[in-house]
Order: C-alpha cells, then structure tokens, then sequence
C-alpha cells in the first residue's frame, strides 16, 4: 500500500452575504401575510422568527449565497439561477471547477496530472450526464469521473475512496470536488431550516507518495471511515418518481419535496454518534482526542460541535483547537469541514496530528486522520 496526501486544498467562497436580520426581516414578512389567510380559515398562525433565535440554535449569523437575487423576495424566496443551455457549462460544474483550479494551484500540479476527479455533494445539480464528468471536461483532465453523494459526509465521503484508491496503486491521483449549492434546494418558508444553509465549493488533490519521496506542507493521510445507519429525522425527497405521487404528472408540487428536518432528535443523536464516532476512530489507532493539534468537524451547528468535544475532553474546547466558520457562512454542508481545513492548516507544525469529521442525513459519518509534513 502507498502513502497517500492530500497535496492541495482549495475553497471558492461567494462575495454576497445574508445576514440573520435580513433573512427573519423577508421570512416574517411573508408569515405576516400568510397569517392574515389562516386566521379567516381558522388555522392556527405561524411563527416567526428573530435573529437572537437562529444565532442560539446554530451559531450562525450570515450565510454565503452564489445566487442571492429572489432570496428574500417574499413572492419567491428562492435564489434567481438563470436557466443555461446544455451546451453550456453547467451552474454547479462551473462553481466545483473554481475550487478545483485552486486545489491544484495549491499542489502545483496541472490539470493533465488528474486521473480522476470524484463530485462528491450533498446536492446534486442532476443525476447525468454526471456533474464529476462535465467537471472533467472544463478543467480538461485525462481519465474519468464519477459523482457521490452521502448527505454533509459527502466530502468526507469521497476522501476516503480517493485514499483507498491511490493507496491500492488503482490511481495514481484523484481530485475530490464538492460544491455546495444548497440554497438552491432550499425551502426558505420552512422555519426550521430556512436559516441553516450557505454555498461553497471546496476541492482536495489526493495523490501517492513515491518510495522514498517525502513531501512538505501537507497533510499525509493516515486513515479514513465512514459510519452510516438509516434514519429520515434529515431529509428531501426531490427526486423524479416525486411526480408520479400527484394527481397533475405536468405541474409539481414542490411542498414537503425540499429539505426537511428534525432539528432536536438530529441534535440528540448525531452528537451522540459524532462523539462514539470520533473516540473509537481514534482509538483504532491508538490515538486520543489529546493527540490532536486541531478538529475540523462539520460546520452545521456550533453548540453541537461544542458538545461532541467536551464529551471527549472533559471541558470546552477553543476556536484554535476547533476552528468554527459557520458563524458568517452558514452551514455549507459537505464543504464546511473543509473550508474548516483550508482556512485553519497553515500554523499547523511537522507531526501535528488533525482530524476531519463530518456528519450527514442518511446518518452518515466520515472521518479521515491527517498529520502534517
């Protein structure tokens, strides 16, 4: 088996913002409006919201959009993405490509030196011609592509088949591309999650050291793992039979389709899978929450990660030793750890040892033990 690296990291961030008071200002405005209809019907009002709630529950004050325009539009309340032909080059292909040229930039590696590139996210802009190839095709990289997804493990998901790949000799080096355009997929009328969410597009190059080759300014890859059990307490079911359920095939119905959540059950038994997650990984290779420089866990919501980490430590645990990022970019789903990791890798010294954990619908958990060099 070889020893593998993750040779490069790169993160395409948007420019435009939407803060907490912006997005409770448009959403209260609508439920306003649509209470004035429930109470002549006799249905009970909804509830707004404030800026205090949605920074208690999560953490996070503003959120990255790659498309704001329509967002807090109460007649809409969804980003404005310009339809584009097939010819040309798809919204999220052209988002993943971004970070993707920053990952190799990151390597100094070319495109040409790809063997494959795996789309691994939480969303998927279609189902084919797969996203990972038409990725391909703009960076110009030989070999093949393939897309994953596995919920906000999505990332971590195709780290750890790109790192059993190019260990086995199967690929020489492999370009692990998420871009999160999750507002897109978005119900910003549903109280719940209408707050969570924010787009990136995050890329990692792994690839193979050569015998006797030794790297600097990266991170070797020790291990990784995925954990999945089934469970719908996270869930969308957007998907093509969705049309067949409904009386007009033509015209549908996109209520109760869009992401979905129940937030106190996900809270209770995520951060109790996250916690077992961590210390049996660690464990395996005999190795304690102490032995880590630096957490990057998934960036969903802060009093989570401060939970699952004091039940390791004994005690809370800082911002150096936990970086959290969601604060202004919002829940960026798979991509979160790993604008986590490329924001906060440079301080780390030869030998520090760092974890990267994520967690998603499905349940699913992946993990990957990095040292520096």
């Amino acid at each position: 088996m070889k020893r593998v690296v993750i040779s490069g990291i790169g993160a395409d961030i948007p420019t435009a913002s939407i803060s907490n008071d912006e997005l409770v200002a448009s959403f209260n405005a609508w439920t306003e409006r649509e209470n004035i209809g429930r109470t002549e019907r006799g249905e009970p009002p909804l509830p707004g919201s404030t800026s205090a709630f949605i920074e208690h529950a999560s953490g996070i004050r503003a959120r990255r959009v790659l498309y704001p325009e329509g967002v807090l539009d109460i007649d809409r309340m969804s980003p404005v993405m310009p339809q584009r032909e097939d010819h040309e080059t798809s919204v999220q292909a052209e988002f993943g490509a971004a970070s993707a040229r920053k990952a190799l930039a990151d390597a100094g590696r070319a495109a040409d030196d790809v063997d494959m590139i795996i789309c691994a996210s939480s969303h998927l802009q279609r189902m084919y011609p797969a996203v990972g190839i038409e990725i391909q095709q703009v960076l110009g990289t030989p070999g093949s592509a393939i897309d994953l997804s596995l919920g906000c493990s999505s990332a971590a998901g195709g780290l750890h088949m790109a790192f059993n790949l190019v260990r086995s000799g199967a690929q020489k080096r492999v370009l692990v591309c998420t871009p999160e355009l999750i507002t897109g997929h978005l119900n910003f009328r549903d109280r719940q999650t209408h707050f969570i969410f924010g787009d990136a597009s995050v890329s990692m190059l792994v690839e193979a050291l050569e015998e006797g080759e030794e790297r600097e300014n990266c991170f070797e890859v020790l291990d990784t793992r995925l954990w999945t059990q089934f469970s719908s307490n996270i869930r969308s079911n957007f998907g093509y039979l969705a049309r067949l359920t409904q009386g007009n095939a033509s015209v549908l119905d996109m209520e109760g389709l869009l992401i979905k959540q129940a937030g106190n059950k996900v809270f209770k038994e995520v951060t109790h899978a996250g916690h077992e997650f961590i210390l049996d990984f660690l464990r395996d290779h005999g190795q304690t929450p102490e032995d880590m420089r630096r957490f990057w866990l998934h960036q969903a919501n802060a009093r989570m990660n401060g939970m699952i980490l004091r039940m390791a430590f004994g005690h809370d645990v800082d911002h150096d030793r936990a970086p959290i990022i969601l604060g202004e970019h919002g829940n960026t789903a798979a991509a979160g750890a790993i604008v986590a990791l490329e924001q906060n890798r440079h301080d780390m010294k030869t030998g520090d040892f760092g974890l990267i954990c994520a967690f998603g619908a499905g349940y699913s958990i992946g993990g990957a033990l990095l040292r520096r060099l």
